[in-house]
């Protein structure tokens, strides 16, 4: 019979504390704790002694198993070991058990009863109880702090290593989670608030490893690579993205246009061309809208964008013309990619607007993960 709760441990070369914590963690479940559990030692790649000791405790204890990877990568190692496991919870810790193992219960709790769908424990919310230096208090005040402004994460500690997940909610978030490393929690955080599951957060008792193999500097620097990858995925960025494109083409197709049809002529064509293409793109592209329906209203919205942009860059047009009968060409171009950029806003404005009431009108069904998962339950 499969546990409800697979205790996960990743470990890549912890010789000197494995059987210490596995022991003591093996002691703790046993000594109480209400829910059938097994401990899964994720061995990623080690070339010390750790393989053969998680093997010797593996035979002695019961419930505990092994599961060998040939490549390094915590990230790596949680998904093989979550992907592998059967239990309908499952969570992870680090192998120097920082974290109060009390905290365990009331990580795991909710996610059981199925009022969460994820669970961290957290070092900087109010009532957690934190022994470390002030250096790694620093960064991770810091590292926390950029996620909630770059990314408007919402949970308040993305790094602490304990951490649980529904099995049915993961079943969807991991095909989603590039990374394979210490930016495995960060970036699956990261897309089950996008996704809009609930994540519950438990204040912990932690004390700092100072034995910590841990390289900061490399760490953080990985860090901020998936920070920039995961807001480049953002919808903002995606809009500025299809923008730049738009912007190029609509320069292009001006300059080719001007000699036929003269600056208005062209800025007026150039414009046409370009916001049908424009307004599909961000349909599809920095929105996500595949389906047919509704189209017409959006490209709707997208003309009447496109009236409000002739008119700023019509009038932009006019007043450079007042100034100099014959300005060069690029500064032409300068003068109404500026006043386009000022209706660019009002395009993002009005899709978003579309797509929101589109998506939560009155009798729509929500698709949410989460109800998925209630409705399975």
């Amino acid at each position: 019979m499969s546990p409800v709760v697979d205790i996960v441990v990743p470990v890549h070369n912890e010789e000197a504390v494995l059987e210490r914590s596995v022991r003591r963690l093996h002691r703790f479940l046993s000594d109480g704790f209400p829910f059938s559990w097994r401990i899964v030692v994720a061995d990623n790649a080690s070339t010390d002694a750790t393989p053969a000791i998680a093997a010797a405790l593996a035979a002695e204890l019961p419930r505990v198993a092994v599961q060998r990877l040939e490549r390094k990568g915590r990230g790596r190692a949680l998904r093989a070991a979550w992907s592998a496991s059967a239990a309908p919870v499952v969570c992870y810790m680090d192998v120097d058990l920082s974290t109060d193992l009390r905290a365990l219960l009331p990580l795991v709790a909710p996610l059981i009863s199925g009022h969460s769908d994820l669970a961290i424990g957290t070092r900087l919310a109010r009532g957690a109880r934190v022994v470390r230096g002030p250096k790694r208090e620093l960064i991770s005040r810091c590292y926390n702090r950029l996620l909630r402004t770059a990314l408007r994460a919402r949970f308040s500690d993305a790094q602490c290593g304990f951490k649980a997940a529904r099995a049915d909610a993961l079943a969807s978030l991991l095909g989603d989670v590039r990374d394979d490393g210490w930016f495995f929690d960060t970036e699956l955080l990261v897309v089950a608030q996008r996704r809009g599951l609930r994540i519950h957060e438990v204040p912990v008792d932690w004390v700092d490893d100072p034995d910590s193999r841990v390289d900061i500097v490399a760490t953080a620097l990985e860090d901020l690579r998936g920070v920039a990858r995961l807001l480049a995925g953002t919808r903002p960025a995606r809009f500025v993205t299809v923008g730049v494109a738009s912007t190029a083409a609509y320069a292009l197709l001006f300059l080719a246009l001007h000699a036929a049809l003269g600056a208005g002529g062209a800025n007026a064509a150039a414009l046409a061309l370009t916001a049908v293409a424009n307004t599909e793109a961000n349909r599809r592209f920095t929105f996500g809208v595949r389906e047919r329906r509704g189209r017409l209203r959006q490209h709707g919205l997208g003309a009447l964008v496109y009236v409000l942009t002739l008119g700023l860059t019509g009038g932009a047009l006019a007043v450079l013309h007042r100034v100099d009968a014959r300005p060069p060409r690029v500064v032409e171009v300068a003068v109404l990619i500026a006043a386009g950029v000022c209706a660019t806003v009002t395009r993002y404005v009005a899709l978003r607007t579309w797509v929101f009431a589109h998506r939560h009108r009155p009798g729509a069904v929500r698709r949410s993960i989460t109800a998925g998962a209630r409705a399975g339950s």
